[in-house]
């Protein structure tokens, strides 16, 4: 009950402090930039007392470097796979894809064979592999490790949370509703994250780290068919020349999806993105949690004034220059 007392306590203190640090967040496109950000920040106050100071003193480093994994899409080969699963590709004759697809990497493997599930995301498979590099960082109380896959692991479960991450219709380029992906996951975030509640309760152990990831693209995915119908029923309730405006984002000037059109998907959709959040925050520290646990639950209180390394802030510095340098080219896209 103590733990669960101190648990409570700090976040009351710290919650406060972190949503005014978090009105400075840019609020750049995707659950990516601004969601995943927050995700990441939120997620250090579920941890208990004994990883929460390490954390805490890390937080900003967790909290920026959340969208690093998409930083990485373009300039990394075979990093794009890595954010999602095009679960419904499996589907065949009206069949169930969560029946066909084997959860296990080596049975999936075997069934469908590795090309196949790369050509279609391998988000589920790749959260156990991350979560056992992190726990492997934690063994060796290695900083810059711990920092680097604690950020990245939160950026791909954050994804695994959000439905259209789960589908081939994407971004509606199928259903003739081509943006949503960037409406559901950003623009609905931005206009509305003040009024969440963040309060998900502590971080929990997980014992079957495969099934509780399957669990939440399973969760995502029969949210597919909401999304987009909802999206549909407002577009054509909606007068046409009142579905999108143009705002200003630093110099430039650009079509959005308008506020009134934006309130009210996300009133129809009755509290599915806020869900999904809650969902991906508890998620994010029950995983670094369970990978502390399982690495010994090594005493984290000697690392927790230690900096990143010159070698890890250059690492940052070159993958900032290569995103940078795809945003110029254009590269970068919803």
């Amino acid at each position: 009950m103590g733990n669960l007392r101190n648990y409570k306590i700090i976040l009351l203190i710290a919650l406060p402090i972190l949503l005014s640090l978090g009105e400075r967040e840019s609020m750049q496109k995707r659950w990516g930039f601004f969601g995943h950000k927050r995700i990441n920040r939120i997620a250090t106050f579920t941890l208990p007392p004994e990883m929460f100071g390490f954390f805490k003193d890390h937080l900003e480093y967790i909290t920026e470097h959340a969208v690093d994994p998409d930083k990485r899409r373009y300039a990394v080969d075979g990093e794009a796979q890595r954010h999602y699963i095009d679960i419904d590709h499996y589907a065949h004759h009206g069949e169930d894809p969560f029946e066909i697809v084997p959860r296990r990497w080596k049975d999936a493997v075997e069934k469908l064979s590795e090309d196949t599930l790369q050509a279609y995301g391998i988000v589920p498979w790749h959260i156990p592999v991350m979560k056992y590099r992190l726990q492997k960082a934690f063994e060796n109380k290695n900083v810059d490790l711990i920092l680097k896959y604690s950020a990245d692991i939160g950026h791909y479960i954050g994804d695994a949370h959000v439905p259209l991450h789960t589908t081939e219709n994407y971004n509606g380029q199928l259903t003739n509703q081509k943006g949503i992906h960037g409406l559901w996951e950003s623009r609905l975030v931005e206009i509305n994250y003040k009024n969440y509640d963040y309060f998900v309760g502590k971080a929990e152990y997980i014992k079957d780290l495969d099934n509780h990831i399957w669990e939440a693209v399973y969760d995502s995915h029969m949210a597919v068919d909401s999304v987009l119908q909802i999206e549909r029923d407002v577009t054509n309730d909606f007068p046409s020349d009142r579905k999108y405006s143009f705002e200003r984002r630093g110099n430039i000037t650009t079509s959005v999806y308008s506020y009134e059109f934006s309130q009210e998907y996300h009133r129809r959709m009755n509290g599915m993105v806020e869900r999904r959040l809650r969902a991906a925050i508890a998620c994010v520290g029950s995983v670094w949690y369970t990978a502390w646990v399982d690495a010994g639950q090594p005493d984290l209180s000697e690392l927790q004034h230690t900096p990143p390394s010159a070698e890890l802030i250059e690492e940052m510095k070159e993958l900032d220059a290569h995103f940078h340098n795809d945003q110029h080219k254009g590269r970068i896209c919803e």
